[in-house]
């Protein structure tokens, strides 16, 4: 398989400001955006995937808000989902 068919392109938040990043298509971790397409099919680690789990578990709520918070205050944030929109391809209809 050819590692460009795995993934687009989309943009990421980061410190500072946004870049360009890869968003995987297939696998396990599809929908995510990262930096490499070779880290959408990278072996997932089972010690970072329990330990996730639970601090999930224990903060889910609370990162969830943070998050929230940060999606809708952060003008990065807001500038970043603006560019991840898929634009009209073609001429307009008159």
């Amino acid at each position: 398989m050819i590692v460009a068919e795995v993934t687009k392109r989309a943009y990421k938040r980061t410190s500072g400001g946004q870049s360009l990043k890869f968003r995987c298509t297939h696998g396990p971790r599809k929908g995510q955006v990262r930096a490499s397409p070779a880290a959408c099919n990278a072996p997932v680690s089972i010690s970072k995937s329990a330990s996730f789990k639970k601090t999930r578990t224990a903060k889910g709520g609370m990162m969830a808000r943070k998050s929230g918070i940060t999606k809708r205050i952060n003008p990065v944030s807001n500038r970043v989902k603006a560019m991840n929109k898929p634009r009209a391809r073609g001429r307009k209809k008159v």
